[in-house]
């Protein structure tokens, strides 16, 4: 068998056994298709500094380290599906190093700017923007992600009100505070709420949509909800979406002094590293006010630990 037949085995490997979505399949195959036109061998055949003068050649055309990183996950996959079925007796990435990444800092909102969104979400008592009021306020005082959100059944609000029970990552529950802001505007949304459903009646969702599939929003509409009330608010619609309000949620409360463990817990995040990357957007923060506001900045003023 040779390259373009091993390679339409290890993508039907990747759907059929690992559930690979279409673009990731289709990721998979230009990576492949794109080493097989730059080297000199067989796809089959290729040797460790083969794949190093590749990766090196990636380098030169000034592809991102991420972009770069993701190439080098294809040819490991792919190059240990040919080990596994026996058609190497080695594994030629074993010996690469992957690239190094730097970890870019979280996009977030000023307060002010997220004031200006909510402010926005109430300028009218219609049923959509009291919808959307509350999925700002819920977004922004709880800090989940948008597939929680979306998620959320009809029963959140019932168990305790000052408290919502959600279902994170791997199944994991939680229970993230609500604020009294938040509640109020669940609450002034809770009337209206059947106008969404496709019969009118009751649904299982909290944010139920009688246009999708599933019942409920989708991620997609949230975020399109957002982007035209940023238009709205007078903010560049590029700079919001629900991760963002994510960011937003877990600085601004770090800002205000809440405890990293707290935060960790709020956001489901399994491992305290990925909460700490907050702490370097209030550095990069402070660092910028100095730069920007200090009447001493432009003469080469050092802050130790900033």
């Amino acid at each position: 068998m040779g390259d373009a037949g091993w390679v339409e085995r290890f993508l039907e490997m990747q759907a059929g056994e690992r559930g690979g979505a279409a673009n990731t399949l289709e990721a998979y195959r230009r990576d492949l298709d794109d080493l097989a036109a730059r080297i000199a061998v067989p796809l089959t055949e290729a040797r460790p500094d083969d794949l190093r003068a590749y990766l090196a050649e990636l380098a030169r055309r000034d592809l991102a380290s991420r972009t770069v990183a993701r190439r080098l996950s294809t040819l490991r996959q792919f190059y240990r599906f040919l080990f596994s079925e026996g058609v190497r007796g080695d594994d030629p990435t074993d010996p690469l190093d992957s690239p190094r990444q730097g970890r870019p800092l979280p996009r977030i909102l000023s307060e002010t700017e997220v004031d200006a969104l909510l402010n926005a979400a109430k300028a009218a008592e219609t049923p959509y923007y009291l919808r959307l009021n509350a999925l700002l306020e819920t977004l922004y005082a709880s800090g989940l992600r948008v597939s929680e959100l979306v998620a959320l059944p009809d029963r959140a609000l019932r168990r305790q009100p000052e408290m919502l029970v959600v279902r994170g990552k791997g199944g994991r529950e939680r229970s993230v505070p609500l604020g009294e802001s938040a509640r109020s505007a669940l609450m002034a949304y809770l009337p209206v709420r059947a106008q969404f459903t496709a019969d009118g009646k009751d649904a299982r969702w909290l944010f139920p949509s009688r246009r999708s599939k599933s019942g409920h929003l989708t991620r997609a509409r949230v975020a399109q909800m957002l982007k035209q009330l940023a238009v709205e608010a007078g903010i560049e619609p590029a700079r919001v979406s629900p991760h963002v309000l994510r960011h937003a949620f877990a600085t601004h409360l770090l800002a205000r002094g809440a405890e990293l463990r707290a935060v960790q817990t709020m956001l489901g995040h399994a491992d305290i590293s990925t909460t700490q990357i907050y702490t370097h957007v209030l550095d990069e923060r402070l660092r910028d006010l100095v730069a920007t506001h200090h009447p001493l900045a432009g003469g080469g003023l050092d802050i130790p630990g900033l």
